[in-house]
């Protein structure tokens, strides 16, 4: 049998894999060799696993995690199909994340830090109809669209209008698993299935306003959280952003954004 074999180098050059790889595969158990001899611990494949091993290479190069290529090698077709579609949406969420750091970037070359005009106010005390969510900061977007999703049908169902704007609400810290809000002042306090009722104290401010890309925010942000220390005035949470003029509204370089920042008085 030993005959019908490759050794493991010969079995690399035909897959164009290396050595290493070969036997870090064997030890992730994702591509286990046909044989190992038990004395000299030399690892043999047989010629009909190049398919596999070439399989494995290729999904590589797409920069597919390990775990996630085992999971294509072991899966039926119908499965493997959709393995194969999470992976293309995640490839596709990376790009167009990179994509905005990448027009980030451009903007700060040309013109180096933008200018904001940060202003110092009041604002009155809001009480918001919300859906609440918990999300990655990386999904923020996605997850802020779906919230809209379910609150502005759930309050047409209820027959209550609302006031624009649409307001986010976030935490000062960004964390990976944090909860946001999406709301809107509702013409009528009641209760609606689905929805909650959050109440924003009203007091001293910091803001500014944004206009252009969700995706550049944190233009805005630098510039916003750095007047609040330069002032010495403590932020406190919820962060809060209203979308003046929204997708439905005006082309990306239109967008408005209004970025507050409730403040103390005094160092942390």
């Amino acid at each position: 049998m030993q005959d019908e074999l490759l050794t493991i180098g010969r079995f690399a050059r035909l897959c164009r894999l290396s050595v290493k790889q070969l036997r870090h595969y064997d030890e992730t158990g994702l591509l286990a060799p046909a044989r190992v001899d038990a004395d000299s611990g030399y690892r043999y494949y047989a010629p009909g696993q190049a398919r596999e091993a070439l399989t494995i290479a290729l999904l590589r190069e797409m920069d597919l995690p390990l775990a996630v290529i085992a999971r294509v090698l072991s899966a039926e077709p119908g499965s493997m199909a959709r393995v194969l579609r999470a992976e293309r949406d995640r490839l596709a969420e990376r790009i167009s994340r990179d994509r905005a750091r990448l027009e980030m970037l451009e903007r700060l070359v040309e013109d180096g830090l933008p200018g904001y005009e940060v202003t110092t106010g009041t604002e009155p005390e809001r009480r918001l109809s919300v859906v609440r969510a918990v999300c990655a900061p990386a999904g923020i977007g996605k997850r802020v669209e779906e919230c809209a999703g379910r609150l502005l049908p759930a309050l047409g169902r209820a027959g209550i209008a609302w006031e624009p704007p649409l307001w986010a609400l976030y935490p000062l810290d960004l964390e990976e698993e944090m909860e946001i809000a999406v709301g809107v002042r509702a013409a009528q306090e009641r209760e609606v299935p689905g929805l909650e009722r959050a109440a924003l104290s009203g007091g001293p401010v910091v803001e500014t306003v944004h206009i252009g890309p969700y995706a550049q925010l944190p233009l805005a942000y630098n510039a916003l959280f750095a007047a609040v220390h330069e002032r010495g005035l403590r932020p406190r949470a919820p962060v809060r952003e209203a979308y003046l003029v929204g997708p439905a509204q005006a082309p990306q370089e239109e967008l408005t954004t209004r970025l507050t920042v409730p403040v103390h008085e005094g160092p942390a």
